[in-house]
């Protein structure tokens, strides 16, 4: 029976999102849960476009996010949702399958799971060469291929994480013990967590940053997680210059809250020297996008130099910014 279930709420930060917006909900109204246990929390920063009308077509609740970015508005959304359980999501995400949320929710029934997380990001060969290499890579940033710290299965490497962990493998899904120290990137676009533990991350009321969370929560002692065979598709970035826009409002909102404080996660140092090494010299950016190729092949491994040389670049740029500037990255005119 439905009211078994547990109650699921969705929560998807936007701001100007009406690109992506239909088809991110059109997924969710496609699942075969029982669609009186799912609530959806569209939680937005003053869009301009047609996203408000977008969700109120679909029957989404609207939250109020005054501060605009998507770290803020999850906190919004974490304060408002009702259900035992809560589902981040962006609003350039599509689930892929009916069954999605069914297979995310199952892991679950052991107490001792705190979270579920989808493990593959969709590979669609229609896509965009960014959005290809980043499903292919199992990545965003092409930096944490170095770090280890990446959390999709990626077939650069045939596994989804460098980090050591304690895994087991169950029906549907991988159960995992994670080490409080050293977390994967985790707690967004396919990440359904108990809601009663999340609220309990300090500062998640004024924002929550989802890998500090995610380190958070296993410092609390909850360190079982799923990794489900699951897959969510992602619209990261439709070219280059999109690549390096968003890859920038990541490094300066990262350094911005990070100076303040608000932000915990520390990424290992000794990785970002071997991604600097490696982009510099550029052979071992070659090397692997030959072993991509033989693992995987597709054209769209070439932007790997490309990408780490951007991501290089612009991280330097917000390290000398954030010395100069002290604000945040300035939303304005923003759009998915």
């Amino acid at each position: 029976m439905s009211g078994d279930l547990p109650m699921v709420s969705f929560v998807i930060p936007t701001l100007n999102s009406e690109g992506y917006l239909r088809g991110c909900l059109d997924a969710i109204r496609e699942q075969d849960y029982p669609h009186d246990r799912i609530e959806i929390l569209i939680c937005d920063g003053g869009s301009t476009d047609a996203t408000r009308a977008i969700a109120g077509e679909y029957g989404c609740r609207v939250i109020e996010n005054p501060r605009r970015t998507a770290e803020a508005g999850k906190s919004e959304g974490i304060r408002a949702a009702s259900g035992e359980l809560m589902a981040f999501i962006d609003s350039d995400n599509v689930i892929i399958g009916s069954d999605w949320l069914s297979r995310m929710v199952a892991p679950f029934a052991d107490p001792q799971i705190c979270s579920s997380e989808t493990l593959h990001w969709y590979y669609a060969r229609e896509d965009g060469v960014v959005n290809r290499y980043c499903a292919l890579a199992g990545i965003n940033d092409p930096a944490s291929l170095f770090v280890g710290n990446y959390g999709r299965w990626s077939w650069l490497t045939n596994r989804w994480t460098d980090y050591s962990t304690r895994q087991t493998q169950c029906d549907g899904y991988i159960r995992v013990q994670i080490d409080p120290g050293r977390v994967p990137t985790m707690g967004a676009n396919g990440y359904v967590v108990r809601s009663a533990l999340v609220r309990s991350v300090p500062g998640v009321d004024e924002y929550f940053f989802d890998i500090d969370a995610v380190q958070a929560l296993a410092q609390q002692g909850h360190v079982i997680i799923a990794r489900v065979d699951t897959e969510i598709r992602h619209f990261f970035a439709r070219n280059m210059r999109d690549f390096a826009r968003k890859t920038r409002r990541r490094a300066q909102d990262y350094l911005y809250h990070r100076a303040t404080g608000e932000r915990t996660y520390q990424w290992g140092v000794g990785g970002l020297v071997r991604f600097v090494i490696a982009t510099v010299l550029i052979f071992p950016l070659l090397l692997q996008v030959m072993r991509g190729m033989r693992n995987r092949p597709d054209s769209a491994w070439f932007f790997h130099p490309v990408a780490c040389w951007i991501t290089l670049a612009i991280y330097a740029e917000a390290v000398v910014r954030s010395r100069l500037d002290k604000s945040g990255y300035d939303r304005s005119g923003w759009r998915q």
